[in-house]
């Protein structure tokens, strides 16, 4: 049987059409994918995120044990509600999960990491810090909303009392803080400004109902995928996993080669580096009528590739995907659809930034 979030019975109640999703039972849209979509870029819109792991990681030895295991550096974590993005790699510098990762205190960080990897993220990250004596402790009993878009911060902030109203919209980009009850962190997967919310499961109802009374729309995984790809961000499972590493993935920028860290698949990372890439993960637009698809094949004058992720972007009104070419692949190529070749373009992610075409 699928899991349920605390939110299960609210999103029958408003109609939403249920999926299956890395074993959970979640909302696939309420209404119009598309106006969901909009309602992100335009103003405001309430996703339910609570299917991701939040971790606790306790002890003396925490930072040095996220050193071992983040292939970025946690050296950069300083300042208290400070987060970092980056992955967990494995031995042949295959990506075991990306996640977010807080720091709040010397002995203390917090984890966020995704829904399907959840079992085998936390066998990970116990496996290592039995050696350092750190504590892995997953906190089930946290909810999670995602509130996005433009005018989110506000609107979240007008729920709250006028000191905490003040602490979130304080707030830098990727830093968070425990505001009574609630842990509000200004992050996200959509492209816009907004924050990211964990709280007691009994509370997550009132404050998505609270957000819908102040006009923030319900929105489900269609819109969240739509935003993501059209911000260029990787979906696991899809864009990376454990058959590829960060270099030729897109995300070079979340490693950190700091001399003399030893983290878990850098030898493997920079033997794959000095070797030279063969793949490389570019964007990609649709010259031609279509929708690019996941898993469609790609040919280029250096040879083929495939779709990671595709989709129609309601923004830009016309078809975009990431996908994996080699590394020599430039200009345009074709992707075949449905048995038929289109002419693609390849464009560097992302495509949309706050609710601004990037691509013509």
């Amino acid at each position: 049987m699928a899991r349920r979030t605390a939110l299960f019975t609210l999103h029958q109640a408003l109609g939403a059409r249920m999926v299956d999703f890395g074993g959970w039972d979640m909302p696939l849209q309420y209404g119009s994918q598309i106006a969901e979509h909009h309602a992100v870029r335009r103003a405001a819109g309430v996703f339910d995120v609570s299917h991701m792991c939040v971790v606790d990681l306790k002890g003396a030895a925490v930072r040095p044990f996220l050193q071992r295991l983040f292939a970025n550096d946690v050296g950069k974590l300083e300042a208290p509600g400070k987060a970092l993005y980056g992955c967990m790699l494995n031995e042949e510098a295959g990506v075991v999960d990306d996640l977010i990762v807080y720091f709040l205190g010397e002995r203390e960080f917090r984890a966020v990491v995704n829904a399907g990897t959840r079992d085998k993220d936390l066998a990970w990250m116990r496996r290592h810090a039995e050696s350092f004596g750190v504590e892995v402790i997953e906190r089930s009993d946290l909810a999670m909303l995602a509130v996005q878009g433009p005018e989110a911060r506000r609107r979240v902030a007008d729920l709250l009392s006028a000191a905490g109203a003040q602490r979130a919209l304080a707030l830098g980009t990727f830093f968070g803080a425990q505001i009574g009850d609630w842990f509000v962190s200004r992050t996200g997967y959509t492209g816009e400004d907004g924050f990211e919310i964990m709280l007691p499961p009994g509370q997550a109802e009132g404050l998505w109902r609270a957000l819908n009374a102040a006009g923030v729309a319900s929105c489900g995984l269609g819109a969240r995928d739509t935003l993501r790809l059209e911000a260029g961000m990787n979906l696991y499972g899809s864009d990376m996993d454990e058959r590829t590493n960060p270099l030729e993935s897109g995300l070079a920028w979340t490693v950190a080669l700091t001399p003399g860290r030893a983290f878990v698949g850098r030898q493997a990372l920079e033997k794959a580096s000095a070797a030279g890439l063969n793949r490389k993960l570019v964007g990609l637009v649709l010259e031609d009528r279509g929708v690019l698809r996941a898993h469609q094949r790609v040919i280029t004058a250096a040879g083929a590739g495939e779709v990671t992720s595709g989709t129609f972007s309601p923004t830009l009104e016309r078809s975009i995907a990431l996908a994996r070419v080699p590394v020599a692949a430039s200009g345009t190529l074709q992707v075949e659809i449905r048995g038929q070749l289109h002419e693609a373009r390849i464009v560097k992610p992302p495509f949309v930034r706050r609710g601004q075409p990037l691509v013509g």
